[in-house]
Order: structure tokens, then C-alpha cells, then sequence
């Protein structure tokens, strides 16, 4: 199977007339993405935020969707499936480009994101916009005792404040970063994200097993 998270440099298209570009640090990736359109950096989000995604790839080539053929906007990888992600605003193909894939949906499994669904995870992914600045400024200087420590210190559901004060003796920076790094690691929870805004008050608890 072709490692398409290697294998292909994400296509280049040109900005739609009036789009906002993002230009945005994957920690999954460990690279920067540039997205243009606020659809493609909400599903980015939600994609980045989710444990159970090993990897991806935006824009890696095309699909077909009712006869037309179009951009695939990001290809995802997890432990027993890999998965085609189309945004609602589809993006149709202009031309053939040689050595890029065309998917054939039938051999995955395609995901749809429209708005609806964007606006249900809205107050997860501005969560999100929060906490992953945290960890692109703290990537590497989180020592692996630190979250260790912390991971045992929420067997018990902590709010961000008990830990920041549980730790005290530490970086606060590096505190909250090792919390966020847990957390997308899926090493911790925080149920409270998806409909809560991140507050001192947000409680974390070590993941269990089927949650």
C-alpha cells in the first residue's frame, strides 16, 4: 500500500475569489498546511483533534462524486480503516496530473463533512484554535516524566487549575501544553471541550478503556 502520507506533496490550487488563507502547523504532521477556505481549516480541526487519526494528507489527489470528478480535500488514516474527507463546497478537477492518485471510493471509506456538521463541532474546534498554538510553541521541551505525572494525577477527574497548581513548581506553559498534548494524544479527556469553552475550570480525566 502506498504511504500517502509520504508519497505526494498536497496539490496546489488556487485561492477562490474572496477565501481567507490559513496557513496553519500540523503537530500530527509536524509541518505547516496552507488551507483557503474556512471549511477546509474547520475539517483540518476536527481531523488534528481527533487521537484516533494516526495521519493525513490534504488535497493527495482525486475522487469521483456523482460522475464529476473532483479534488479529494483530505485523506486520513486510523488503525483499521483509511478514510476520504469531502467538504461540501466541492472542488472539481481541471486538469489530469501525472503521479496523483484517483481514489476509487468504493475501497474507502468516504466521509462527508457539510456545515451542519462544522456548526455542531464549532465550540470543539475553537477549542482547539486555543490549545494547538500552546503546543506548536512547546513541541519538544514537554518532558515525557511531566506527562506522566500528570496522566496519574487525573485518574480522578482535576480541573486545569488544580494540575497548574499541582505542578507549580513547573513551566506553566510547559504545565498546560503537557495537558494538551495528553489530550491530543487521547491519553486524557475533557468531555467539557465540546460544549464549553477551555477555562481554568475545565476538568480532565485519564481516557478508560471504551471511551
Amino acid at each position: 500500500m502506498v504511504d500517502l502520507s509520504r508519497s505526494f506533496e498536497p496539490l496546489t490550487m488556487p485561492r477562490p475569489r474572496g477565501a481567507h488563507r490559513y496557513d496553519v502547523f500540523s503537530p500530527k504532521l509536524g509541518r505547516r498546511l496552507t488551507l483557503c477556505r474556512r471549511s477546509a481549516f474547520d475539517a483540518w480541526l476536527m481531523i488534528e483533534s481527533d487521537p484516533a487519526a494516526q495521519t493525513f494528507r490534504e488535497r493527495p489527489g482525486f475522487t469521483a462524486v456523482d460522475g464529476q470528478r473532483c479534488i479529494v480535500d483530505f485523506w486520513a488514516r486510523f488503525s483499521d480503516h483509511e478514510c476520504l474527507v469531502l467538504l461540501s463546497e466541492l472542488t472539481p478537477a481541471t486538469e489530469r496530473l501525472q503521479n496523483r492518485p484517483d481514489f476509487d471510493p468504493e475501497a474507502f471509506t468516504v466521509r462527508h463533512i457539510n456545515a451542519v456538521e462544522r456548526a455542531a463541532a464549532r465550540v470543539w474546534t475553537e477549542n482547539w484554535q486555543r490549545m494547538l498554538p500552546v503546543l506548536v510553541v512547546a513541541r519538544g521541551l514537554v518532558k515525557p516524566s511531566l506527562r506522566d505525572a500528570i496522566e496519574r494525577f487525573v485518574t480522578t477527574p482535576q480541573s486545569l487549575l488544580a494540575i497548574e497548581r499541582e505542578f507549580s513548581t513547573g513551566d506553566p506553559v510547559l504545565i498546560r501544553a503537557a495537558v494538551f498534548e495528553l489530550l491530543h494524544l487521547g491519553r486524557i479527556q475533557a468531555f467539557e471541550l465540546r460544549t464549553e469553552s477551555l477555562s481554568l475550570t475545565t476538568r480532565f480525566a485519564v481516557t478508560t478503556a471504551g471511551s
